[in-house]
């Protein structure tokens, strides 16, 4: 009975992080579809555009994007797109991965993962409350912009790019992530969400 009174206490705090099933006097308040709501995605696309702009030219004011073309030594220059190639495609998973980890230490609920064509995914059957949520969406681009960061700093000048387009696909590739935590931050303390990975329900008490 302390420990059924203590789970509600934390439940109520925002300290828990997921319900398996939808409680009882939850209904349905938005759905949230990014790939299908065509001004949503025109939005977030345009937002990541702008993003991924701005950094490029901060980025060529501290190194010239010419570094990354420099074939005066062939095997680097080849060297380098290899990495970005692989590194890129690396990132894609990483940064899902990093979606499913938070979801599965917030629940024990196993996550998903797949891929549209598009993009990847990460989802869950779970319900998690508004600021578990929030945590879930924005852990990708904190830990690799972290990560990246310090790599960039590491790197030598000719390898400066390689690491930065990681980083401007890092940053700008989280438009979405970043559009949806606003969107939390707007609606009731008490919703429960589940995101299913190509979209999310929002759920609020009657």
């Amino acid at each position: 009975m302390k420990r059924e009174k203590r789970g509600v206490k934390e439940w109520n705090r925002g300290m828990i992080g997921n319900m398996k099933a939808l409680p009882a006097g939850y209904e349905k308040l938005r759905d949230i579809d990014l790939k299908n709501n065509r001004r949503e995605a025109l939005l977030v696309n345009g937002t990541a555009v702008v993003i991924a702009v701005a950094m490029t030219l901060i980025g060529h004011a501290a190194v010239p994007v010419q570094t990354l073309f420099d074939m005066s030594r062939a095997p680097a220059f080849f060297a380098r797109f290899g990495a970005l190639l692989i590194g890129a495609a690396a990132y894609i998973a990483l940064h899902e991965a990093v979606h499913g980890v938070v979801m599965y230490r917030f629940s024990g609920v196993k996550p998903s993962f797949g891929f549209t064509g598009l993009y990847a995914y990460a989802g869950s059957t779970a319900y998690f409350n508004r600021r578990s949520y929030i945590v879930i969406a924005l852990a990708p681009v904190v830990v690799w912009g972290v990560v990246l960061a310090v790599v960039g700093g590491l790197a030598a000048r000719p390898w400066f790019w390689v690491v930065y387009l990681i980083q401007i696909s890092n940053i700008s590739g989280a438009a979405g992530d970043l559009y949806v935590t606003s969107l939390m931050l707007k609606m009731p303390e008490d919703i429960l969400v589940c995101d299913a990975g190509v979209s999310m329900t929002v759920y609020s008490r009657k």
